[in-house]
């Protein structure tokens, strides 16, 4: 009998699973299900748009999801079109693979002011994300502040700077774009508890910021360190030398080079946003470091902003009818393992840490966990009961072809040198189907 495996979300995280699974035990059969009509996750609407590169794992994916024991069911929404009880009562094992779509919060006075918005938020609504295409924020400001120090808020800061030529050959939609391109700012502050040497960004991302067009980066000389110490691996150690050569070419660049900068701010923990009802300013304290923690020193100081991004972190939300640990954010597991034939990948399993390859070993555990667990299957109705039970409910779905109809679409419609205009309304994406279902 053929092992019946669920795979519930279509992230990196899933189509890892599925590519081991695939290889652990060619006798499989895979079912992907995700809540929107559109397959990868984190990969349509978490790279940025800028990073077209970084989107080339979707071909991977792409040969996973149309291998033929591999089925995809895109706007399965689990937890609406059945529970999470139904799914696994028709499959040997279920995977859960859904990430971390929501934001991570400040916990400071004033965070739920108007103007200020978490990253997540923020990424989803520039890449044209279903749920968040009509979450525009205000840009009538001058000055921004993204509280973080990782590449999502390098992400942020560069596509708030970057001028619609530098813009052009990438899928960020026309209705991101135009606010964006059109507002007044010409400062932008990211800001983070730690110093240079703790920072979480890479220095692929971080050498890109001295290499904008119209934007020029800022940095405090006084703020870099002669050197790195401390106990780290020594690709950490690299890593943060890189990092610190880079800035150090940051901190000899002239503010008024080009009409815009974007400010790197060390040593400065968020304590409150100021503003009659929306945001107008921040209030920062002064930190140090010791032993690795940033600790107050007692100084405070403001930047006046009219919008803040707060790139801490994200968040994934429970799923009902798996235990969840709300301390940490994750479903309650031991290396993945959830109940019997249920079993967790990604940052759902292990919050939301990582880049897009931190996923492939997960993947491969939960693979291996599976056929040690379920040896060759017990016979669920899988595919054929999840297809009979959606059908009973009047339940559509995209398969693979249907998204493949849909990407041609989105390609077709593109501007010269953009690789997809996005579609981004599900009547829009079911309407491209049955156009094309009409014509034969």
């Amino acid at each position: 009998m053929a092992l019946n495996v669920a795979i519930v979300g279509s992230g990196p995280a899933g189509f890892y699973t599925a590519d081991s699974l695939l290889k652990a035990d060619p006798a499989c059969r895979i079912d992907i299900l995700d809540r929107l009509p559109t397959p990868y996750g984190l990969i349509r609407f978490g790279v940025a748009p800028d990073h077209e590169k970084t989107k080339n794992v979707m071909r991977g994916f792409a040969r996973t999801a149309s291998d033929d024991r591999v089925n995809f069911y895109g706007d399965v929404d689990v937890g609406d079109a059945l529970s999470l009880d139904e799914l696994r009562g028709m499959y040997d094992a279920v995977v859960l693979a859904v990430g971390a779509a929501h934001d991570r919060q400040l916990g400071i006075p004033g965070e739920d002011k108007a103007g200020v918005v978490g990253s997540a938020t923020f990424v989803n609504w520039y890449n044209a994300h279903p749920d968040f295409v009509d979450r525009t924020p205000d840009l009538d400001t001058s000055s921004v502040v993204i509280i973080g120090a990782g590449n999502v808020a390098i992400d942020v800061a560069r596509v708030l700077v970057k001028t619609p030529a530098e813009m052009a050959a990438t899928d960020l939609p026309a209705y991101a774009a135009e606010p964006i391109q059109g507002a007044p700012i010409s400062d932008v502050y990211m800001v983070a508890r730690r110093g240079p040497v703790e920072a979480k960004f890479t220095n692929v991302e971080l050498r890109e910021m001295g290499h904008l067009e119209n934007c020029v980066p800022q940095v405090a000389a006084a703020d870099l360190p002669d050197e790195v110490t401390g106990e780290m691996s020594p690709r950490d150690r690299r890593v943060r030398e890189k990092n610190l050569e880079t800035l150090r070419t940051f901190a000899a660049r002239e503010a008024d080079e080009k009409p815009k900068r974007v400010h790197f701010v060390f040593f400065a923990s968020p304590v409150e946003v100021l503003g009659d009802g929306r945001a107008e300013a921040v209030r920062f304290e002064r930190t140090r470091v010791e032993n690795g923690r940033a600790v107050g020193t007692g100084e405070h100081f403001e930047i006046p902003c009219g919008l803040v991004v707060a790139a801490v972190g994200y968040l994934s939300m429970p799923v009902d009818g798996a235990p969840f640990d709300h301390r940490y954010g994750v479903v309650v597991n031991d290396a993945g393992r959830v109940a019997p034939g249920l079993y967790a990948v990604g940052w759902i399993k292990r919050g939301p840490t990582g880049v897009i390859g931190t996923n492939k070993p997960d993947g491969r555990d939960a693979a291996q966990q599976i056929v040690d667990d379920l040896g060759s299957g017990g016979g669920m109705p899988g595919r054929d009961g999840l297809e009979s039970l959606l059908r009973s409910r009047g339940r559509r779905w995209v398969d693979f072809e249907d998204w493949r109809r849909i990407e041609d679409a989105e390609i077709a419609a593109a501007s010269d040198g953009a690789p997809r205009k996005k579609l981004y309304r599900r009547e829009d994406m079911y309407a491209v189907l049955d156009q094309q279902r009409a014509a034969g």
